[in-house]
């Protein structure tokens, strides 16, 4: 959607710089260009830099192709491995509500 700009709170805003900024040293450390990973991405070079720069407006699917070709797809299924909360929530048994009845 054009004119469209995903507003997220600071904290946020953070978490995908460092995101970005960890893609970006992955990146140096395997002695790989922008214009090597960005063509094995399938994006162009200022997209990878979007990346790069942890910015909201960049799609999920491309922050995972470029984890592909970086070969770290893998801590994508470490979202949410360990959810403290969620497993005390599940522990606690705590009901959870259900829809309202259609009129």
């Amino acid at each position: 959607m054009k004119g469209y700009k995903t507003i997220l709170l600071p904290k946020l805003t953070t978490i995908l710089a460092g995101l970005g900024e960890n893609i970006k040293f992955a990146r140096l450390r395997r002695k790989l260009t922008a214009e090597q990973v960005a063509e094995r991405a399938g994006i162009s070079r200022s997209t990878l830099w979007q990346v790069e720069k942890g910015l909201p407006s960049v799609s999920m699917g491309t922050y995972a192709q470029v984890l592909f070709v970086l070969g770290l797809e893998n801590d994508l299924s470490e979202v949410g491995k360990d959810d403290v909360l969620g497993r005390k929530l599940q522990d606690a048994e705590l009901v959870v509500g259900r829809r309202a009845p259609k009129k």
